[in-house]
């Protein structure tokens, strides 16, 4: 094995959204990073344009919500319109739950922006190194870490880096899934889309009806930036090298708009819809597209890689420091691939759904035929009503601990409902409370387990550990709306999640170490030392 020329606790290999947030995460729990991306910035493309509430979770951890929404749209464009042309009226229009409006579950809400001015803001939130036009070519895993090869593209010049783990966030066509020789499941390549990036003026268009998106039987229109600027996505034309892009954005503006577009910039890409077999292998690990494609119609994706790193960075960060147990890692690939493929088989149903509404549309208008003013729409409210699949997803994993204190048994994926039910469950997110005014049970967790109790004698016990643990005092009111009785506990993993319960009795320090080391697996730590709330 050659000797690298750098060495990282982590080497991540993409620049999307994704990635920047695995970094800023892994910085948060003192890990050393290094993230390469073979482009020479960051996309300029608007790509990636919902951020949904669990994100914006997420993103409050990292303490960079408030200027992720300062950037983005007002909530009233957080809904959908269908038209024949953006000159025309709605047919038919849905709500986007939980971005239009504040919702009672979240701390936050889910906000429309665009993906060039989020990755920014991303790159901003750690100070990890990162590479630009440095393209991973090979790697090569052993028992201590993995050997990557990056080949700088400007220069040519071939450089190692050695890495204890190795994330790929390197998209649908990632070169570390295909290193790694694996393979996906699903429908794969759906179609060709195009995006067209313009100037127009219509403001006057929106200013009474805002959208985050406008779908049309010529493609769908998005507004970019509060500020301005507007993008245009749709199947890509046989003939697309010849293609008048501002003459088809046109109609999809309307033929009596009296508008042109100023075509600025036009990308092809290709919507794939598949998820991979493995998450990945050894000390390699796969995350976001790379490990999962979703089809762009319902804004999934995106969100459904950041839960991804949310979930696996703070596993990753115990086993490098010691607090963890290697077969930690395995509960990552068990717990977020169900949900990848329940999540992609909603995306690919109402995306067929609503190519078929604008399909049938279009037919009907090419045929001369009468259409109706509204339509109602055939997926009900299941396609923007995602909190039951954003909130409400539970994992079952050797990370979770059943009541009586077994790991969870790994289960098959299974549906969600629309609809978000707090649950204090093992497994599940733990429910937002107000703790005190402006701080939530969200807000509590951090680079640490925390240990939710309503029994005020745990405010004097140094009760967490070798592991990092904190102590949160719930009222009786809280404790209630949990499921609590007086002397119960829940045990909060630091995603979110609950990783175990006490009914009906505080866990003593013995049981808490049991819980902590059976979640972690770990064996071998004895002390119990640590933190406790103010």
């Amino acid at each position: 094995m050659s000797v690298a020329d750098t060495e990282v606790e982590v080497l991540i290999v993409g620049g999307g959204p994704v990635g920047l947030t695995a970094r800023a995460l892994l910085e948060r729990w003192g890990v050393r990073t290094l993230l390469v991306e073979k482009h020479r910035e960051l996309s300029p493309f608007p790509r990636s344009r919902l951020v949904n509430a669990r994100s914006m979770e997420i993103f409050r951890q990292l303490g960079l919500a408030a200027e992720i929404t300062a950037g983005a749209f007002a909530p009233e464009f957080g809904r959908v319109r269908f038209r024949d042309t953006l000159h025309d009226s709605d047919f038919a229009t849905a709500a986007m739950v939980g971005v239009d409006a504040p919702i009672p579950d979240s701390p936050v809400i889910g906000v429309v922006t665009s993906q060039d001015r989020l990755e920014p803001i991303l790159l901003g939130a750690a100070d990890a190194r990162v590479r630009f036009e440095a393209e991973l070519v090979d790697l090569a895993e052993d028992s201590a870490g993995v050997v990557a090869l990056l080949v700088d593209r400007r220069s040519g010049e071939e450089t190692r880096v050695r890495a204890r783990y190795l994330l790929g966030a390197d998209g649908a066509n990632s070169t570390v899934r295909q290193r790694l020789g694996i393979d996906t499941t699903g429908p794969g390549a759906m179609a060709g889309f195009t995006t067209v990036v313009f100037d127009a003026d219509l403001g006057r268009w929106c200013a009474d009806q805002p959208a985050g998106v406008y779908f049309t039987a010529h493609g769908s229109l998005a507004p970019l930036y509060p500020e301005g600027g507007w993008a245009w996505f749709g199947p890509t034309p046989d003939d697309a090298e010849r293609v008048d892009w501002s003459a088809l954005v046109s109609q999809a503006l309307g033929p009596s708009a009296g508008v042109r577009a100023d075509v600025l910039r036009v990308q092809h890409w290709v919507m794939n819809a598949f998820v991979a077999e493995r998450f990945g292998h050894g000390r390699v690990l796969l995350a976001g597209d790379a490990a999962h494609a979703i089809p762009v119609f319902g804004g999934m994706g995106m969100n459904a890689g950041l839960a991804d790193v949310h979930n696996l960075c703070w596993k990753l960060a115990g086993v490098l420091h010691g607090w963890a147990g290697p077969a930690m890692l395995e509960t990552y690939e068990t717990e977020r691939r169900p949900v990848a493929h329940l999540t992609l088989r909603r995306a690919v149903a109402n995306t067929q759904l609503a190519l078929q509404v604008l399909s049938r549309r279009h037919e009907q208008r090419q045929a001369g035929e009468a259409v109706p003013t509204q339509v109602e729409l055939p997926w009900s409210d299941r396609y923007f009503a995602q909190l039951g699949l954003v909130l409400g997803v539970a994992y079952r994993s050797g990370a979770v601990l059943t009541d009586g204190g077994a790991p969870g048994e790994p289960t098959e994926p299974t549906e969600v409902g629309t609809d978000y039910v707090p649950t204090a469950e093992p497994g599940h997110r733990m429910p937002h409370l107000w703790l005190t005014p402006g701080r939530s049970t969200l807000d509590a967790f951090g680079e640490w387990f925390t240990l939710f109790t309503p029994d005020p004698a745990h405010r004097e016990r140094r009760a967490a550990a070798a592991w990092p643990l904190r102590v949160e005092t719930l009222t009786g009111e809280q404790s209630d709306l949990c499921g609590l009785p007086l002397h119960g506990a829940l045990l909060v993993r630091p995603d979110g999640h609950i990783g175990a319960r006490w009914r009906d009795r505080p866990p003593g320090d013995s049981e808490l170490r049991q819980a902590l080391t059976a979640i972690t697996g770990i064996t071998g730590i004895t002390g119990i030392t640590g933190t406790v709330s103010a």
